[in-house]
C-alpha cells in the first residue's frame, strides 16, 4: 500500500473554488470540512436490524447504539457546527422503534446546538422523514453548501458539470485488495471521480458493493485506522493534500 492518506487531506484543485474546498476522509467512515466546521456522513441506516428482526430474520442487536457512539465521538473530537447525512438516516418505516427514536432524542440533547441536516435518500423516502422534535432539517438532492453539491446518489451523467464536485453516499463502496499469498481483504472505500466523492456507508450493518479499479478513479481503502489511496493518484480536479 501506499501513503496514508489521513491526516492530510484531499483538496481540490480548481482555482474559482478556492482554498476553502479541503475536505478530509476520516478513517472512520466520515468527511470533515475544516472551514464549513461540517461533518459529512451517509448511509447510516439506523433501526436496520430492528427493522430485519421484525421481519423474522435472527440479527444482533446494539448496532443503533454503536452508530449513536460514533457519530458523538466524530462531533467532539472535530468540534463539529454542521453535521450533514447524505442519505439514508434511518432504514425503513420499521426501524421507528420507540427504543430507537428515544436514543435519537437522546443524542439529539447531549447535541443541541448542532445543526443538521438530512439529504433524503431511497430509504429516507420509505422510514418518513425525522420526528420534528429531533430539530433535523430535511432537504432534496442536490442541495449546495460551501462549494459542494450534497447528493444521496451519484450524480448522473447529465448533472456532472455542475460546478464544484458532488458529496454522495449510495454506494456503500467497498474495495477488494488481493495480496500475494492469495489473501483477500474487503474494506470500506471512499471513491474519487471526476464530479463526485463517494462515502462509504457509515452504518455497522450495511454491507458494501466491491467497486473496482477503473479509468478515471481513484479508491481510498480504509484500514489500520487511516486511510490508504490504492489505485495511485486520484483524477483532476481531486490532489492529495499535504500533512497538518
Amino acid at each position: 500500500m501506499r501513503t496514508a492518506l489521513v491526516p492530510a487531506p484531499v483538496v481540490l484543485q480548481a482555482p474559482h473554488q478556492g482554498p476553502e474546498a479541503a475536505l478530509w476522509l476520516l478513517p472512520q467512515r466520515a468527511v470533515w470540512w475544516p472551514p464549513g466546521a461540517t461533518l459529512f456522513v451517509a448511509d447510516v441506516h439506523l433501526g436496520k436490524a430492528a427493522a430485519f428482526r421484525s421481519a423474522g430474520l435472527a440479527v444482533p442487536g446494539g448496532t443503533t447504539g454503536d452508530n449513536l457512539q460514533r457519530l458523538d465521538a466524530l462531533v467532539r473530537r472535530h468540534g463539529a457546527r454542521r453535521l450533514v447525512v447524505l442519505g439514508d438516516l434511518l432504514h425503513a418505516r420499521a426501524a421507528r422503534t420507540p427504543a430507537l427514536l428515544q436514543a435519537l432524542r437522546d443524542w439529539r440533547g447531549r447535541h443541541p446546538d448542532l445543526a443538521w441536516v438530512l439529504v433524503r435518500g431511497n430509504h429516507d423516502d420509505r422510514a418518513g422523514d425525522p420526528p420534528p422534535d429531533l430539530d433535523i432539517t430535511v432537504v432534496e438532492e442536490p442541495w449546495t453548501l460551501g462549494p459542494w453539491h450534497c447528493r444521496h446518489e451519484p450524480p448522473a451523467a447529465v448533472e456532472s458539470a455542475l460546478p464544484g464536485p458532488t458529496l454522495c453516499g449510495h454506494v456503500h463502496p467497498v474495495c477488494v485488495l488481493h495480496g500475494a499469498a492469495r489473501e483477500r481483504l474487503r474494506l470500506p472505500c471512499f471513491v474519487l471521480t471526476p464530479s463526485a466523492l463517494w462515502l462509504p456507508a457509515f452504518g455497522a450493518f450495511t454491507g458494501g458493493y466491491a467497486v473496482p479499479a477503473a479509468a478515471g478513479q481513484s479508491r481510498c481503502a480504509i484500514a489500520d485506522d487511516a486511510v490508504w489511496p490504492v489505485d495511485g493518484p486520484p483524477p483532476a480536479p481531486w490532489q492529495l493534500g499535504p500533512g497538518r
